[in-house]
């Protein structure tokens, strides 16, 4: 199993990044995916989630009304569109998946999830 993130990059304040998740090995339609972030010093957090077949997308209140989840399971990928950067965006982000039920809320935990991808850095500065 393989979840490859991508898409990170130095984006300006007010700017907008779409990151990508492929997953290989594995069907991605039967898992619940999820978008963690660590910044520098600080613990990871998670900051959104999509349950498997799209049922339900859960975000954090830090990227709330900015960022959004969805998911092509044709493709095996998860995206998260990133707008209205901020500078407390500034981390290196990271993709999950897990296949076992858990709440939206507990979605956002990172001891709910397997698989994890290998991070790419978003940087929001002028």
């Amino acid at each position: 199993v393989q979840l490859q993130a991508s898409g990170g990059g130095l984006v300006q304040p007010g700017g907008s990044l779409r990151l990508s998740c492929v997953a290989s090995g594995l069907n991605l339609a039967y898992y619940a995916v999820g978008w963690f972030r660590q910044a520098p010093g600080k613990e990871r957090e998670g900051i959104a989630s999509i349950s498997s077949g799209d049922r339900g997308k859960y975000y954090a209140d830090s990227v709330k009304g900015r960022f959004t989840i969805s998911r092509d399971d044709a493709s095996k990928t998860v995206y998260l569109q990133m707008n209205n950067l901020e500078p407390e965006d500034t981390a290196v982000y990271y993709c999950a998946a897990d296949i076992s039920y858990y709440t939206d809320f507990e979605r956002l935990a990172t001891k709910n999830y397997d698989y994890w991808g290998q991070g790419t850095q978003v940087t929001v500065s002028s």
